[in-house]
């Protein structure tokens, strides 16, 4: 089965979610309905696959002056794609830091559950 990745479509802003995986999209209002969407169009999973949902809340992995920073980046970024141009260099850099350090909180996080996990 195809991993599915589900993200708030604006960060800033987080009333849809858009699911993904191998080229295809599908927005929706909630996560369930984003990821319902999605698998529809990918077809009949082969296998079963675990969902984990964690609220986008500041936490200690990944602070709100964080989440504030990279939301303000990707709404730059956005910009820059509609007027087809790119970000200066600096932010662009600190765009890549700041999702190198999402993707390691997520792991983290999810690293952090596991002794909670265990019988």
């Amino acid at each position: 089965m195809p991993t599915i990745s589900v993200l708030p479509d604006d960060p800033a802003a987080p009333t849809h979610f858009r699911a993904m995986s191998g080229g295809k999209q599908f927005v929706a209002p909630t996560v369930g309905d984003a990821v319902g969407g999605l698998s529809a169009e990918l077809g009949p999973p082969t296998e079963t696959t675990l969902v984990v949902v964690q609220p986008m809340k500041p936490d200690r992995f990944f602070t709100a002056a964080q989440q504030q920073r990279l939301a303000d980046l990707m709404a730059a970024w956005r910009a820059a794609r509609e007027a087809g141009t790119s970000l200066p260099p600096a932010e662009q850099q600190e765009f890549d830091d700041l999702v190198r350090a999402e993707v390691a909180a997520a792991t983290e996080r999810a690293r952090s559950l596991l002794p909670a996990s265990r019988p």
